[in-house]
């Protein structure tokens, strides 16, 4: 069984809401530490997502959701938290059975435009950073953003900082115009952490084929969303093998060695047959292995990601 590394779930979202929820095996989670055994996950991204309803300052939802995961996730004797590029080599070792956890920043509104608190952040266990959620915030416009802008000043001298302390940039969720922007204004290669191919979905959340072959070309990566309708677009029911056409209209486009998975649990109410939880990895292995040779199934489930994160850490 492949080891397999999920790079976006929001379980700190519904932490921070309910804190009385159980990481261990609470039923209000997708992602739960014995699902995550049951399904193989080596390494778990955890996005700092701020929920809607939330009513205090952004700044202080970042901060719970920092303290729910080291108190209730990083803090765990079989839980690893991945702070260096020591740490990402160490998942690899056979005598390691610890699981990895990734802590990840989804919208940079929760920064209040403060580069004190981005470095703040960084020091508290933040290793990447989405700068929109959907809507636009200091830093740029969203792909919900009906005006479609870019960055602004301040976003872009976000940027430069975030290049200047090694913290990756996600474009998820980002205006297609501010897509652009990043690329020619970030050192570091950006990634897509779960996002899917526009051309097979036409959902704004997802990525053109001209995207697509500029993270590529970046050496960045792509982690294919299970949501359904980033899946399909004509409202029927999306299936594994949709997950696997995403796939392979990546690799078409030159992206073997760049896709990976970000599979959205625990921030989606519409889940694929068989991929509803982390179990389903298993026969999503399955289902891959019938049309990919080991090593790329390999590369998808967990290689692309490790050599991502193992050169900028």
């Amino acid at each position: 069984m492949v080891p397999r590394w999920d790079l976006h779930c929001d379980v700190l979202s519904k932490m921070i809401m309910e804190p009385d929820i159980r990481f261990e095996d609470d039923p209000r989670l997708d992602v739960t530490a014995s699902r995550m055994r049951k399904g193989n996950i080596q390494l778990q991204a955890f996005a700092i997502y701020i929920p809607q309803q939330w009513k205090g300052r952004p700044i202080d939802a970042v901060l719970a959701s920092i303290d729910a995961f080291h108190r209730h996730i990083a803090s765990r004797k079989d839980i690893l938290p991945i702070r260096s590029s020591e740490d990402i080599e160490r998942l690899l070792r056979p005598d390691e059975t610890r699981i990895g956890a990734l802590l990840t920043l989804e919208g940079a509104d929760g920064l209040e435009g403060s580069f004190t608190y981005l470095r703040i952040v960084r020091e508290l266990g933040v290793r990447t950073i989405g700068i929109t959620w959907n809507n636009a915030n200091w830093a740029a416009d969203g792909a919900g953003e009906p005006r479609g802008g870019g960055f602004t000043k301040a976003g872009k001298q976000f940027i430069a900082e975030c290049n200047a302390i090694g913290m990756p940039l996600d474009v998820s969720h980002l205006s297609v115009k501010a897509f652009w922007e990043l690329m020619e204004n970030s050192a570091v290669p950006p990634i897509a952490s779960h996002s899917n191919a526009y051309t097979l979905c036409p959902h704004p959340r997802n990525i053109t084929d001209e995207q697509i072959r500029a993270i590529i070309a970046n050496d960045g990566r792509i982690g294919i969303n299970f949501y359904p309708p980033f899946l399909r677009g004509d409202g029927a029911q999306a299936s594994m093998d949709d997950v696997l056409r995403h796939v392979e209209h990546i690799c078409s486009l030159g992206g073997v060695n760049h896709v990976g998975f970000g599979s959205d649990f625990d921030g989606i109410d519409i889940k694929v047959p068989g991929l509803e939880k982390p179990e389903g990895y298993d026969r999503l292995e399955e289902e891959l292995s019938k049309h990919y040779s080991p090593d790329e199934v390999e590369g998808f489930l967990y290689r692309n990601w490790w050599s991502y994160y193992r050169a900028r850490m």
